[in-house]
């Protein structure tokens, strides 16, 4: 008897251990599968929640898209115009009201510094252009009128929209050159017409392409260093030289720009860099873009709580299906990763639809600015990771308290 019981002790024991019920892990597939059972069945919801995250990554793609993208274009800008171009102008003199003057064979001098490429010089005469002579000597539209040697176009690499520029030809005859603004103020769209400069007609040869790094010659009529001196009185003296060195010599080009020009005062000589400016405002282009990824994460974090509202809701309208799945061995740590993950889910398609429309928003306004595409990479990464941890903070709660729940309330409950 004891030994049939004990044997009988002992077999029962081991039918209990062995009959005994175990979780199993869920594998990433059954996650993935639980995870979007709620998606699937109420798609509208989905879609709505899904939307508050895709305009804030989408703002947020946008904003820096759109900042990268002029930022490229000056970039390119730069490096089709060169930052090697130097200019010295008449500086302040000794005495307050003491007018300086730069020496007439200034551009000579300068050619003479070792690593210069390329010379040009303009002079501001005190004369204005009109269309015709009819018109108020006080109305000019703000447009000035210069001497410029031969070479000033090349130093400025710019190009003529159309005409021709100043040669040794039709630069000892009253004859000038438009920049673009200047010819849009006179109401001039092609070579051959004639303006009012001085006391007599010149004739109008060509107009220029824009000049982003001289715009006071886009606003300027510009003639023949000759025809200046023997028809408008012009003493000789430049008011501006312009210079082309290699690279590697900027820096000392720079530096001896005053005093080759002037020996004697080189502080009465301003040397300014003019690429200076584009390369401010490519270093600034997304100053004020800081505020509008500020509206984008607002939007990213409604979203957020769109996301958790939709999750809570779904726990609540949920509750016999979680009851149910506790009952028949789910664990709590298993319904939470369902709820989490149905939560990452939900962010995640907000966030891959946010990229896309802030791609998209990008490539619009470059096409319609004429600016080269540009998303950088890490903000596309960035906001998608973004999205994830929202998605993970905004399941959270809805998964503990999911799991939390007692399979028998949450049965009757229903």
């Amino acid at each position: 008897m004891t030994s049939r019981g004990a044997s009988r002790s002992g077999s029962g024991a081991a039918g209990r251990e062995a009959g005994a019920l175990r979780a199993r892990r869920l594998r990433p597939r059954d996650v993935l599968h639980v995870g979007s059972a709620g998606l699937r069945s109420r798609p509208l919801r989905v879609v709505l929640s899904a939307l508050g995250i895709a305009i804030g990554i989408a703002t947020m793609i946008a904003v820096v898209g759109i900042s990268a993208s002029s930022q490229a274009q000056l970039l390119q800008r730069l490096d089709a115009l060169g930052t090697n171009m130097l200019v010295a102008k008449p500086g302040e003199g000794m005495f307050s009201g003491q007018e300086v003057k730069l020496p007439k064979d200034a551009v000579g001098m300068v050619g003479r510094i070792e690593g210069v490429e390329e010379t040009g010089a303009s002079a501001d005469l005190r004369h204005t252009v009109r269309r015709s002579q009819l018109i108020p000597e006080a109305e000019t539209g703000g447009i000035a009128v210069k001497a410029a040697t031969e070479g000033l176009l090349g130093v400025l690499r710019g190009t003529t929209a159309s005409g021709t520029w100043l040669n040794a030809a039709n630069g000892r005859y009253p004859s000038v050159v438009l920049g673009h603004v200047a010819a849009e103020r006179l109401g001039i769209d092609r070579p051959g017409r004639q303006v009012w400069i001085g006391h007599r007609y010149f004739t109008v040869v060509g107009i220029l392409a824009p000049l982003p790094l001289a715009p006071e010659i886009e606003r300027s009529a510009l003639v023949g260093w000759e025809s200046a001196q023997r028809l408008l009185g012009f003493d000789g003296h430049p008011t501006a030289v312009y210079e082309r060195s290699t690279d590697a010599s900027v820096r000392q080009v720079q530096r001896l720009l005053a005093p080759t020009i002037d020996p004697r005062n080189p502080q009465n000589v301003a040397v300014s860099d003019p690429s200076e400016a584009l390369k401010a405002k490519a270093a600034t282009e997304g100053a004020f873009s800081t505020l509008l990824l500020g509206l984008g994460g607002i939007a990213l974090l409604v979203g957020g709580v769109g996301v958790a509202n939709t999750m809570i809701i779904s726990v609540l309208e949920r509750r016999h299906e979680i009851g149910l799945r506790r009952s028949l061995g789910a664990t709590r740590g298993q319904i939470r990763i369902q709820f989490v993950t149905e939560s990452l889910m939900l962010s995640g398609l907000g966030g891959i639809a946010g990229v896309v429309l802030g791609g998209a928003a990008t490539a619009v306004y470059a096409s319609a600015g004429g600016l080269p595409w540009v998303v950088p990479p890490w903000a596309a990464g960035a906001g998608f990771v973004a999205t994830l941890a929202i998605g993970t903070v905004a399941g959270l709660y809805p998964a503990v308290r999911a799991a939390r729940q007692s399979p028998t309330l949450a049965l009757a409950a229903a």
